[in-house]
């Protein structure tokens, strides 16, 4: 009787204690379903690090632990890098470049968990890397789809994945008047150019949403790197009566706001107030240096001085948003949003600047927003099943995308095994309507963009609150569905955790605007294709 044949298995983790420890019984169920189905396979785990009896988890959860382990591995040997939980690439990603073996990346189909979105970011990062690897995502590893993709690699090293929904762009069809319009846009903002606040680089080990300056600047984009102390610093020089303003300027257009007493585990005022004094320091201090847009790490480092700096993202994101003053009294950026890019990816700060302005010259709202690609189900739509994607982010959503605008919308208490400082999301439902997303992600050294039209769903109310449980229900919500492309495709091609929205007025609206932005990246120099429906 031939031995079973090993396979190696690392899970890189959170830098943060607390959320690994909540995340381990989600990669224990994770290992165990992995471990059943490999052994039909005739594989056995040999997992490459241990538990850890005093942290009580698993996971990888430093650099310099990941760089440890891997120099105790076999180079050569297949690897597969499970995720079930938020992941800081940067743990494994050095041992991950110098692995000779076959790669795979893989992640449980689970919305509470986050583990698809930690392995969107590892992938986007390999990628930029440029490390070859493979991926694959399962609810129980033993589905028909896994299990074929997972033989496969198993048996060649590699996986074949269908991207018949995505085209180059040069297979775009767009009128002549519309071309000349976008390449006019183009030239005039690269002629413009723009400065890029950065409130410090690399927030949770995200290796892909770094730009290298060389590709940045080649777009008419230059970084301002700023700093998260002086950000603090600024919020220290604000008046309690200042954040009130802000506080009820928000209450009067009919926010509200879930108060508690206990500051652990509830919001509480104070912390509100907190959140408005960073959101004037923000306005302030992108004044100061001319940003046209700007991106907070917070994650790390705000978090042990500050309460979350979601709500300050979604006001910052929205047309109608409270004013702010100098210290002179004049209104700064008056009528008009601050483009914010979450947790400072600056690929999707690029696509954020360059695509608020050109909603304006196309006369669209303006308001755009990052998402995580957290989960999504099967639902019947008019009596037709269709996949519906969870896209949810910790709050920067504007509330021009919600039912019922600011009113609409709630601040509830951050989850405090990421937030110990507390604050509030900004919270809403996303209103249905036509949508253009995209992905600016690094590949080969270069800009590359993938693009395609979607639409936003209204589901029933038990329906929308049974995938807020189980994802994060603090935070705001879309329910999309992505013509002409499937499930499998967009987890297979999708390079990056985060996807870029914007609302188009209609349907008809929504293709010239992305044939017209699609055009505008390539001008730019980013390579553009176009997904799906939009083909």
């Amino acid at each position: 009787m031939h031995e079973p044949k090993k396979i190696l298995v690392v899970s890189s983790g959170d830098l943060r204690l607390d959320a690994n420890q909540v995340g381990w019984k989600f990669q224990e169920k994770m290992e165990q379903q992995l471990e059943t189905t490999l052994k039909e396979f005739g594989f056995e785990i040999l997992r490459g690090h241990t538990f850890d009896s005093v942290k009580q988890h698993g996971f990888i959860d430093s650099q310099k632990m990941g760089m440890e382990v891997f120099r105790t591995l076999d180079p050569n040997a297949p690897i597969i890098v499970a995720e079930s939980v938020w992941q800081y690439t940067h743990h494994v990603l050095p041992g991950l470049m110098s692995h000779k073996g076959p790669i795979l990346t893989l992640a449980n189909w689970e919305g509470m968990s986050s583990g698809l979105v930690g392995m969107l970011n590892l992938n986007g990062s390999l990628t930029k890397a440029e490390v070859a690897y493979s991926t694959l995502w399962s609810k129980d590893f033993q589905d028909e789809f896994f299990k074929e993709k997972l033989s496969e690699w198993l048996n060649t090293g590699t996986i074949t994945q269908d991207d018949s929904h995505v085209s180059s762009f040069e297979s775009l069809q767009i009128s002549e008047s519309q071309r000349k319009r976008a390449e006019k846009f183009a030239y005039d903002f690269h002629h413009r150019k723009a400065i890029m606040g950065v409130f410090d680089e690399g927030c949770m080990g995200m290796f892909n949403a770094i730009v290298p300056d060389k590709l940045l600047n080649k777009l008419g984009i230059f970084k301002e790197r700023l700093s998260q102390s002086a950000l603090y610093a600024e919020m220290l020089n604000i008046a309690d009566s200042e954040a009130q303003q802000i506080l009820d300027w928000l209450i009067a257009k009919g926010m509200t706001f879930n108060w508690g007493s206990n500051p652990v585990t509830e919001l509480t005022k104070e912390q509100t107030l907190d959140q408005c004094k960073m959101y004037i320091a923000a306005v302030r201090i992108s004044d100061q240096f001319g940003c046209d847009t700007i991106g907070i790490q917070y994650q790390q480092g705000l978090k042990d001085l500050a309460a979350a700096s979601d709500l300050a993202e979604g006001l910052l994101n929205n047309m109608d948003r409270p004013p702010v003053f100098d210290t002179e009294g004049k209104e700064l950026y008056p009528k008009t949003l601050i483009p914010h890019f979450n947790e400072v990816d600056e690929c999707a700060g690029i696509d954020a600047l360059i695509t608020t302005q050109l909603w304006q010259e196309l006369g669209q709202a303006p308001e755009t927003t990052l998402h995580d690609i957290r989960w999504g189900e099967e639902y019947l739509i008019s009596g037709e099943p269709e996949f519906v994607w969870v896209f949810l982010i910790s709050g920067a959503a504007p509330p021009a995308h919600f039912v019922g605008g600011y009113a609409g919308a709630s601040s509830e208490r951050q989850p405090p095994m990421y937030f110990k400082k507390g604050g509030g999301s900004l919270k809403g439902l996303s209103k249905p309507g036509n949508i253009v997303w995209s992905r600016i992600y690094v590949e080969s050294d270069a800009l590359c963009c993938d693009i395609g039209i979607g639409e936003v769903v209204s589901l029933p109310e038990e329906e929308t609150q049974r995938r807020w449980e189980n994802t994060t229900p603090a935070w705001p919500i879309m329910h999309a569905v992505l013509p002409g492309i499937s499930k499998n495709q967009m987890m297979a091609r999708h390079k990056a955790n985060h996807i870029q929205v914007i609302y188009a007025n209609s349907k008809e609206m929504a293709v010239e605007a992305a044939k017209i932005k699609a055009t505008v990246f390539n001008s730019l120099g980013i390579k553009t294709f176009v997904c799906g429906a939009l083909k």
